[in-house]
């Protein structure tokens, strides 16, 4: 079967499937993940004074990113349901636009990889959305995991 020879999101007709985790350990596992938000110096300069005309566009980024990781089944095919225990979205302003960086925690059977690239897209898109009537050139670059621990393949850091 395919799924034995390391694609186990593939069955034996090479179909995609949710892999079965029922096996799996339960363990603490987390992720982090960081993507950048590039954007005008008029941009940076309204975020770090308060004056996005949308409102707080990083307590928006945030908010959306926390939403994102606890709603990333329904957003990606194959990835499961999984307790997300904590979330915690940071998003720094910086001189060519805004950092972004999350973390998700959960003790479950699979990792949060993808809650937390997903917290990481969806709050660089809210974002965008905050400040293009500033920057209509404002673009999600980066997007990427850093780390990752628990579960049986153990921690990895980029």
């Amino acid at each position: 079967m395919s799924h034995q020879r390391g694609f186990p999101h593939l069955d034996a007709g090479g179909n995609a499937r949710m892999v079965d985790v029922t096996g799996k350990d339960v363990t603490v596992r987390e992720a982090r993940a960081e993507g950048f938000v590039v954007c005008s110096p008029e941009v940076v300069a309204a975020l770090r004074d308060g004056t996005v005309p949308k409102g707080d566009a990083l307590a928006v980024a945030r908010i959306a990113g926390i939403q994102a990781a606890k709603r990333t089944p329904e957003l990606v095919p194959l990835a499961h349901p999984v307790a997300v225990h904590a979330v915690d979205v940071v998003a720094e302003v910086g001189e060519q636009g805004v950092a972004l960086m999350a973390t998700v925690r959960t003790a479950d059977r699979t990792g949060v990889e993808m809650e937390a690239l997903t917290a990481v897209a969806v709050a660089g898109l809210a974002l965008v959305d905050m400040v293009k009537g500033l920057d209509r050139r404002a673009e999600i670059t980066g997007v990427r995991v850093v780390a990752k621990s628990g579960g049986r393949s153990g921690d990895w850091h980029r």
